[in-house]
């Protein structure tokens, strides 16, 4: 089984209503906001982007999240460094982190377990 596409771009940053006002000023729209200054957004039928603030002593970094249909069913390439396998998310999907050639991190989602 393949991954199916970009699902996600996950940002951390150190000011959530800055850069949710730049992603707005770009064309995308909130979905949601939770309240511990992160949250969704989207433009159009494209990857949504999802921002999460962090503490300044944290480097903001970005993960571009890859969509897998059935975690359980997934089996990777030798190719594929995994980093961590799939694990629960407290948002309720599951997901593993791969490691790329060039030493950049990855995040394959899946749905969570019924």
């Amino acid at each position: 089984m393949a991954t199916e596409g970009i699902e996600a771009v996950f940002l951390t940053t150190h000011n959530w209503g800055k850069s949710a006002r730049f992603f707005q000023a770009l064309g995308y729209e909130l979905e949601f906001a939770t309240d511990h200054n992160s949250g969704r957004l989207r433009n159009g039928d494209g990857p949504y982007v999802f921002i999460s603030e962090v503490p300044e002593d944290r480097e903001p970094q970005t993960r571009i999240v890859l969509k897998v249909a059935d975690a359980d069913a997934f089996r990777p390439d030798p190719a594929v460094e995994v980093v961590t396998p799939f694990e629960d998310t407290h948002y309720g999907t599951r997901e593993m982190t791969v490691r790329d050639p060039d030493g950049r991190l990855w995040n394959l989602q899946a749905p969570g377990r019924n």
